[in-house]
Formats: C-alpha cells, structure tokens, sequence
C-alpha cells in the first residue's frame, strides 16, 4: 500500500519559513516525480511545486519561485519544500502527490494534479500577516 505521509505545516508568521515534509512509502516504480499542491479555503487545487527523480529538475508555481524550495533524499524517501519568506496568501492545505516521472512530466507541462497517482493527506500552513 502507498502511503505519502506529510507533516512539518503549522502557523508562522509573514516573512517566517515552514519546512514540509513528505514520507514516501510502498511503491514500486523507479522514475517517480513528487509535486506539491495546496489548497485555501473556497479556492481551486494549485500545484506549487514539482521535482523529477530521473534527472532532479524542478518546478515552480510564479507565486513561490525564489522563496520554496523542493528537494528529496531518495535514499530514504523523503521529500520536502522548504518555504521561506512566507506570506499570508500562502495559507492552505498542502498535499504531496507521487506519480511515474514519464505520466507527471514535471517542468515540461502544467502543473496537473491528475498527472499523478497517489495525494498525501494533507498538513495545514497558516501564515499570520
């Protein structure tokens, strides 16, 4: 069973970091990519960021470049998006998501939540202005 376990979310305030991270666990493909989705209240899913196991390209959402920051270590299967210079329009739900690298296509289409095959549960960031 694959299980994306997040944590690492709670309340800072404007201009603070967050570090999320993202347990992966049981499963069995090798090119994978990660991506990171978040979700405000009465707003749509967004995708925020991506990176690809194949080659460790990365993407990002316009509204956090240059402030996160995504990164994994394979070898233990854990992934993370640092988050820096927070602001309080970066309140919401973050999930992690796990799909094929070769389905998701991290940097090279939009950001697409159906891309991938397994969403974490979510870990809530609040960010007081």
């Amino acid at each position: 069973e694959v299980q994306l376990v997040e944590s690492g979310g709670g309340l800072a305030q404007a201009g603070g970091s967050l570090r999320l991270s993202c347990a992966a666990s049981g499963f069995d493909f090798d090119d994978y990519a990660i991506g990171w989705f978040r979700q405000a209240p009465g707003k749509e899913r967004e995708g925020v960021s991506c990176i690809d196991s194949r080659d460790g390209n990365t993407d990002y959402t316009p509204s956090v470049k240059g402030r996160f920051t995504i990164s994994s270590d394979n070898a233990n299967n854990t992934h993370y998006l640092e988050m820096d210079s927070l602001k309080p329009e970066d309140t919401a739900v973050y999930f992690c998501a796990l799909g094929e690298a070769r389905r998701v296509l991290c940097a090279t289409v939009e950001f697409d939540s159906g891309r991938y095959d397994y969403l974490g549960q979510g870990t809530q960031v609040t960010v007081s202005s």
